[in-house]
């Protein structure tokens, strides 16, 4: 599968994320006032993932980090 190019994520779209996402990592369940969040992408880029909204979470900076550029499997339900 071909790399999708990064591009930056609108603020506004980080904000819809976040509310959608009801500011709670994705992973662990920690909330914003428990630790950093982020935006990640489900399917990573590296692997032919999108940079649609479908295809973004929040996640806590740990989680993220953990993550690195592998799916997790937890999310794959969505895109069946």
């Amino acid at each position: 599968m071909p790399k999708t190019p990064r591009i930056s994520i609108p603020k506004s779209v980080r904000k819809y994320v976040f509310q959608r996402d009801n500011f709670h990592c994705q992973s662990c369940g920690k909330t914003h006032l428990e630790t950093q969040l982020t935006i990640d992408h489900i399917i990573p880029l590296a692997t032919g993932g999108s940079n649609d909204i479908s295809n973004l979470q929040t996640l806590c900076l740990s989680c993220n980090q953990r993550k690195q550029h592998h799916f997790d499997s937890r999310f794959r339900g969505r895109f069946r």
